[in-house]
């Protein structure tokens, strides 16, 4: 299906994206900020996630939380999120309600300062370090991503950090801080808005103007922190070995790929289906079901930009197992693709199975909201949403193949492996 689009530039720059479908009496609001942990300097890691729960806390004329509460009174749904390249916030409401979300949006864009207060952020860097407590310092192999981020790309790499921060970095944050990251970065220049769903074009840029016109443009977005440049390639194979609290073994490995927008890491994604995506998926088939040698199994492609990606491939030992054992089947397993003859097959299934869900997705307003402000942030194209979908189609058993001899080798991996504490105090 060919999505309608329409773009245009505030004075201010806010970039704004309106698409029309009135299937439905709804209507998606999605503002995503060009901001996220690899804007955070040394030693002021976790700011971007910080601000995630700093701005529903309230601003000028919305008290705190009732930014959530008013969208959830007219029957909406809101949220926001914090990753590597973005922060983003979005509302899904009835179509005739697209004016409070507007205006919600554009308070906390313009008249958030005057509302933080030290208070505020005290409680929610309180709520923060809970959550990387119950998330990661407590959760069983709960900082797996931090460890790995941390052996796959360099000390100077935006993405050498992980997302939530450390507790030093989170005690260490001033309210100056704060002020100063959010002039710097939630400013209209580094936003992109998108209207999708049961709405009329007219009325929208209406209200856009009206309320999101008067905030001022922010300053000058500044370089990236460190050096983003970085080769696709490690320099040789790290590994970390983790006693811990863990209950079985489990295994994580690491590669350094090209970054989402090249043809590379299409093939990365298909191939990371292709190895554990259900249960007909290779990894699955022969460790859990014929080896028996683990009990799950995962591999992830990490959509991001800038400079290199990283792909990764997990498996947890069924009891009994040891972790070297488990990292020889799935070392076997990943060898196995250079002849593998029933590559094809797999990787077809795999295409399929991605444009399926992407239908799917694009289904929902929401979901359609949010590509549509992610094509426009990262890659300056919001019509990249109707041709998306080729990149995986063009993706062939060769291809996979040949990313997979050059990017998954011992040269380029970095291996992170969890063992119980007993078994290491046994030994």
């Amino acid at each position: 299906m060919q999505i309608p689009i329409e773009t245009y530039t505030l004075p201010n720059g806010l970039r704004v994206v309106l698409s029309e479908d009135h299937a439905s009496p709804v209507v998606a609001v999605n503002l995503w900020y060009d901001v996220g942990s690899r804007n955070e300097r040394p030693g002021r890691t976790g700011l971007a996630h910080l601000f995630e729960h700093l701005m529903f806390q309230g601003s000028e004329n919305v008290p705190a939380n009732e930014h959530i509460s008013s969208v959830e009174r007219v029957g909406g749904s809101v949220n926001g999120s914090t990753w590597l390249d973005r922060t983003n916030y979005y509302e899904t409401v009835p179509a005739s309600r697209l004016e409070l979300a507007l205006w919600l949006e554009a308070d906390r864009m313009g008249f958030f300062l005057p509302a933080i207060t030290q208070e505020k952020l005290d409680n929610q860097r309180s709520v923060v370090k809970n959550e990387r407590r119950q998330r990661v310092d407590n959760q069983p192999y709960g900082d797996w991503d931090e460890r790995l981020q941390a052996m796959v790309f360099p000390p100077d790499h935006p993405y050498h950090h992980s997302v939530i921060g450390s507790m030093e970095d989170l005690d260490g944050a001033t309210l100056d801080d704060v002020r100063d990251f959010f002039r710097t970065y939630y400013a209209p220049n580094n936003a992109v808005l998108t209207i999708c769903g049961d709405f009329e074009a007219e009325q929208a840029r209406a209200m856009v103007e009206r309320y999101f016109g008067p905030i001022p443009r922010g300053p000058e977005v500044p370089p990236l922190p460190g050096e983003p440049r970085v080769p696709h390639h490690m320099a040789g194979e790290v590994r970390e070995r983790i006693e811990g609290d863990v209950a079985l073994p489990r295994l994580y490995l690491g590669f350094r790929t090209p970054p989402l927008g090249t043809d590379e890491f299409y093939a990365a994604d298909v191939l990371t289906h292709v190895l554990a995506q259900g249960r007909s998926s290779r990894l699955y088939r022969s460790l859990v079901r014929e080896q028996r040698v683990a009990k799950d199994v995962g591999a992830y492609a990490f959509p991001v930009i800038t400079g290199a990606a990283m792909l990764f491939v997990s498996a947890t030992a069924n009891p009994g197992i040891d972790p070297e054992r488990l990292e020889a089947a799935v070392l076997a397993e990943l060898d196995a693709l250079r002849d593998a003859p029933e590559l094809d097959t797999e990787v077809e299934r795999a295409v399929t199975g991605i444009e399926a869900r992407w239908v799917i997705g694009l289904q929902q307003v929401g979901e359609r909201a949010n590509d549509l402000s992610m094509y426009t942030t990262q890659f300056g194209d919001p019509e990249r949403i109707n041709t998306e979908i080729d990149h995986y189609r063009a993706v062939t058993a060769e291809r996979v193949r040949r990313f997979a001899l050059e990017y998954l080798a011992a040269d380029n991996r970095a291996v992170l492996t969890y063992v119980p504490r007993e078994r290491q105090e046994a030994a």
